[in-house]
Formats: C-alpha cells, structure tokens, sequence
C-alpha cells in the first residue's frame, strides 16, 4: 500500500512516543527546529514558526489575562485564515478549548452553537469585531487579537498542558434542530496526526492545502498534519475565492498535498482544462462521502503518474478509520470504491440490530472500537451515553456510527450508506430531522417532509416536500430567506415540492419511497417570469437551465432561490469563461445574482465599458487559461 506513496526526503516517521505529550510540546519542538521555516502562508498574512509560535503565545497570555487559568473553552470568530491558525495555537498553549465559528455562517445558526458552546470569550480581528459584538448576546467576553499590547511577551509559556486536556469542540447536525458539539482531546488529535503522517509520509518540505472550515473535523489534518511536521499549511478560502483561481494557485505555491471531499473535488475538475497539471503534487485524500469510477478516471486524468489518490472514512466523533490507496494502474468497475483498509488504534466491527457481530460477507452497523474516540458531546451526557459503549478492554470505548458496511475476506471495508436518515450533502452529514425542525417553526407550512434524492453524478442534494398551512401560498424565495435565518446553505434544500398530503403507508406513517420526484419546472418564485430576449440572455438561460437541471429559466429569477449554491455558482462560472471568452469573478454571481444583470454586465464589457464591470476581464480567444496577478494566490 505504502510503496505507491512518494515520500519528501525530509519524511521522518511519527513515533508512538509522540502521542504521549501535548499538542503544544510537539508543535514547539518543530518551532525549534524550524525557526525560520515557512508556517502558514495566506494573501494577507504570512508566518514563518517563530513569528507563528510568537503570535500565538501572544495570545494565550491576553486570553489567559482575561479569563484565567480554567479548562474552558473560547470561542473563534475568523475568516479562513493565518490569524485563525495563529489563534488555535494561542487557544491551546493557554490549556483552554477551542470552537472555531465561521462568519459566513448563518447568525442565527452561529448564535445557537455558541450559546451550546457556553464559551465565555469570543477571540476575533478587527475584520470581524462589528459581527463578533453582534453574535456575543449572551454576554461574551470580545477580545481582539489585533489590539493585543505589543509589550505582551512572546516567549512559550510554563502551563502545564497534558495530552488527556480537551482540546476541540467540533459540531455536526445532531436530531433536535441543533448542532451537536464534539469533544476531542489532545491526544485525539496526535493519534490522528500520527496515523496521517505515517501514511501520507508527511516532512518538512510539504505543503498542505486548507480548503474547508475549521468548525468542522476535515482540517484537523491539515493544520496538525503541517505544523506538527515542520509543514507548510495553506489556507484557501473557497467561499469567497470560489474555484476558479485553484489551479493556478496549486501550481504556484507548489501544493504537495490536498485533502478535501468528492464534491469539492468534482466542482475543481469541472474548472480544469483538459491539459490541466500539477506536478507539486503527490497527495489528493478524499474522505467524507463516497467516490465513485468517475473520480477515480478524473484523478487519472488531471494528476501525474506519481501521485496516489487516497479514499478515506473516519466521522467527526473518531477521525479516520479507513483509507484505502489508489494509484494510477488502477482499474475499477461499477461496484462501490472501499474505503479500505485499518488504520492503527482504530477497529472496526459489523454488528447487527442486537449488537452481535454479523458473519463474513454480511452487511452490519460500522461501530468503532478504540482509546482514542471522542471525549463525547459537549454538554450532553444523555447523547454520549446513547453512542458511545463500554468495550469489554476496559479502556476501549465503542461508536456507534450509524453507517452500514461489509466486510471483504481481506479485511477492505466497503460503505454501504446510512442506516437511518442522516445523509451528505456536500460532505457534511446532515441530519433531515433538523431541516424539518426548522420548517415547524414556519406558520406558512403545515407539514414538511425532507428526502434525499441522487443526481446524474451520484451525488445527494435535499428535496423539500411541503403541506402549506391553510390559505397560504408560500414561495420558494420565502422560504428559503426564512431558512436561512437557522441553517447552513447546505442544509437549505435545492427543491421544493407542494403537495395537499403525504403519501402514507398502512400503519400512518409517510411512505417517503412514494413521495414524487421534483420535476423541471420552473419553482414558484417571488418574482413573475420574464422570457429572455437577447441572445446572450438566452444562452444564460441554457446554461442556468442545465446546471440547476431546470427546463425553464427567468432573466429576473435568483439564481440561489432557483436551488443553486456556491459549488453549482463555480460551474456557472466556468461555463461563462469557456462560452463568452470573459472572465466573470465569482463574487459578481453573489451579489446580482440574476440574468438580466449579468447579461448586462458581459455585453457592456464587450462593448468597453467601464465603472463596474470593469473586474470582468475579457479573456483572449488565443488563451486557453486566465493567468492571474500573484497577489490573488495564497
């Protein structure tokens, strides 16, 4: 397995001692050895380890001069960035917990985990202080990284940080409506670090890509896979900086390793031109929902002969657990792609409906059995108790993590799917019951169901089902505005269908297997349809029409209302380069969001206008890629 890995020659093997000291003791070890070695490296900021270990020292003295000397947690308000990895260290040098919230989350949504958090310290930059005053309602403590007195020391401090302290609180959809907050410790985070760096041969010259929010487990890796290592960690935020830049900024900042979801990593292949390369790189580990062949043939396609595509399973409550390496001899078929075999410190069992282990070739509950498992969730004991087991080893805990597997006689897992009505959507796992949740507190709606259906390409997205409360004739614009008041985007389903009734089976419960399937129809929108007219407004339209699989598009309609979101926005804008030979940024799609003003937009810069549509940029028929101002990269 590890012979199609092509180590840096400065890989060093993560011994088993490691794991017996804090976070903190590792990661100054690599400061010491790598003084003056690249740390982070972002468009606004960089950070060599000393300037890193400094900033973060920095801060763990002014939030421990604010709140003492208690195992709590605080709370980080950061875009994606340098000062967000500068303020993890500082969190956990100062022996405290920390949640990482995301800005662009939904605030009420933010607010909720907050409150759950009970977090009395919101540690943020000037950047996001209005928004942090905001979100602290609950009488939080606001400090800001940036105001810290320059005369605060920045040598490493004397706390005592052992590797059993908590470390993260991470979150994920939970069955109530709220998030539910997962407790890991320091040692967690070694073991996974370890088991990551041992299987990816992670050394000093590497450079991680940090494509995903903090709130959640994925750039675990990332961060500690690099900073524990001597590494380089490159955020990039791809909310705001979308996909179109990535693969120049792969190449230019000579990315080694990529570690993202299948979703993510389709939507990038979707922007690639067919003699698209990245030489740096010799890592692309995909983990948080399946692949299927066509990833596998689009890694074939777009990566060199030396890099291995690694497929991984691991949920938030107990980091990886599978992975399963696949080079480029490989040669699959329509079956499910494994997710592989074990990692050290982490079997896996099947077990039945009465907690038996099921027979070789049987499909039983993938449960988890090991020392290093989450602490639990944070603040509820009754939810901990239900997941998580006592092993017989004593020291052995199992979860219980709801998705079904089979077992092959060599010991490869295959992922079955779930057993309940979780599911992913774009890689986070989401409970339907929460969707749900939120449309009960709706007075337009009667009753809703949320179902999952699969795409072309194998891929989830959330189907609404609605009985409309009496008299009223909700809009799809409404109540996606009314959502997003509670949920994250990807929790926002990408249709919606109104019925009088559910369909239901003999014993009164709805028959989801006969809910209907959306049709192509245009959603009943805020806005009356309007026909496009001119020719670049009708090939909009097209385009519109075929990335959101709908038949017919209006140039007023709202992309987003229309069930578009920010991955689908990549395509649209991919699209456009390759149709109209111009460059449109991603963040006009954002804010005017409609055809009529992006028609608008490309044919006055056809015709040379200026003011504000100057940042499109038309792009030379003789080009076949943009090439970008280095000051865009991270």
């Amino acid at each position: 397995m590890h012979q199609e890995v092509h180590p840096p020659p400065t890989f060093i093997t993560f011994e088993n001692v490691a794991i017996e000291q804090s976070i903190v003791a590792r990661f100054e070890q690599q400061v010491a050895r790598y003084p003056d070695r690249l740390a982070v490296m972002t468009p606004e900021r960089q950070f060599t380890y000393t300037e890193l270990n400094q900033a973060a020292n920095r801060i763990a003295r002014a939030v421990l001069a604010h709140v003492g000397k208690r195992e709590e947690p605080v709370a980080l308000f950061f875009q994606h960035g340098a000062f967000l990895i500068a303020a993890i260290m500082g969190i956990l040098k100062a022996g405290k917990i920390y949640i990482s919230l995301d800005p662009l989350e939904s605030p009420t949504r933010t607010a909720d985990v907050l409150e759950c958090s009970q977090a009395k310290l919101l540690l943020t930059n000037t950047k996001n202080l209005s928004q942090a005053r905001q979100l602290a309602q609950g009488g939080q403590s606001i400090l800001n990284c940036e105001d810290i007195d320059a005369a605060v020391a920045t040598g490493n401090l004397d706390e005592p940080i052992s590797p059993e302290m908590p470390a993260v609180i991470l979150y994920t959809s939970g069955s109530t409506g709220r998030p539910k907050l997962v407790l890991h410790n320091q040692r967690n985070i070694l073991v996974e670090t370890r088991n990551y760096t041992n299987d990816l041969r992670i050394g000093s010259e590497d450079r991680l890509a940090l494509w995903h929010s903090c709130s959640y487990a994925n750039p675990i890796r990332g961060i500690y896979g690099a900073l524990l290592n001597g590494a380089a960690v490159f955020p990039f935020d791809l909310t705001i900086q979308g996909f179109e830049p990535l693969d120049e900024w792969i190449r230019a900042h000579r990315i080694t390793i990529i570690h993202t979801l299948a979703t993510t990593f389709r939507r990038f292949c979707d922007t690639l031109s067919k003699d698209a390369t990245f030489p740096s790189l010799r890592i692309l580990r995909l983990g948080g929902e399946p692949i299927n062949t066509d990833d596998v043939q689009r890694f074939q396609r777009h990566f060199s002969s030396h890099c291995v595509l690694v497929h991984a399973m691991g949920p938030t409550e107990t980091f990886t657990i599978r992975r399963h390496f696949i080079g480029h001899d490989w040669r699959g078929n329509d079956s499910k792609i494994p997710v592989g075999y074990a990692v050290p410190d982490k079997e896996v069992l099947l077990l039945d409906e009465a907690g038996r282990e099921v027979a070789a070739g049987q499909i039983g509950e993938i449960a988890v059995k090991s020392k290093y498992l989450a602490l639990g969730y944070w603040g509820r004991p009754d939810l901990t108790e239900a997941a998580f087991i006592p092993g017989a080893d004593g020291d052995k805990r199992i979860y219980l993590t709801g998705d079904l597997g089979l077992m092959l006689s060599d010991g490869c897992l295959i992922h079955m799917g779930r057993k309940d009505f979780q599911i992913k959507i774009r890689g986070y796992r989401v409970e339907v019951s929460d969707i749900e949740a939120a449309f009960s507190e709706l007075d337009s709606v009667q009753a809703s169901v949320v179902h999952a259906h699969s795409n072309k390409a194998g891929e989830q997205r959330l189907v609404a089902y609605i009985v409309p409360a009496p008299g009223v004739a909700p809009t799809v614009s409404a109540l996606r505005r009314a959502l997003a008041q509670t949920l994250p985007d990807y929790m926002i389903p990408s249709a919606f269908v109104f019925l009088e009734t559910f369909p239901l089976l003999p014993n009164g419960k709805i028959d989801r297997r006969a809910l209907p399937l959306p049709n192509k129809g245009r959603p009943f929108l805020d806005v009356s349809y309007v026909a496009p007219h001119t020719s670049t407004e009708q090939e909009l339209a097209k385009i519109w029409g075929e990335v959101l699989d709908l038949e017919q598009v209006g140039i007023h309609d709202n992309f987003f209302e229309l069930g578009g979101h920010s991955l689908l926005a990549t395509r649209v804008i991919s699209r456009l380069r390759d149709t109209f030979q111009t460059e449109v940024p991603l963040e006009s799609l954002f804010e005017s969001p409609t055809i009529a003003v992006i028609a608008s937009i490309i044919e006055k810069t056809r015709g040379g206008a200026g003011t504000r549509e100057s940042a499109i940029v038309p792009i030379p028929r003789e080009a076949k890629r943009i090439k970008r101002p280095s000051s865009t990269k991270a």
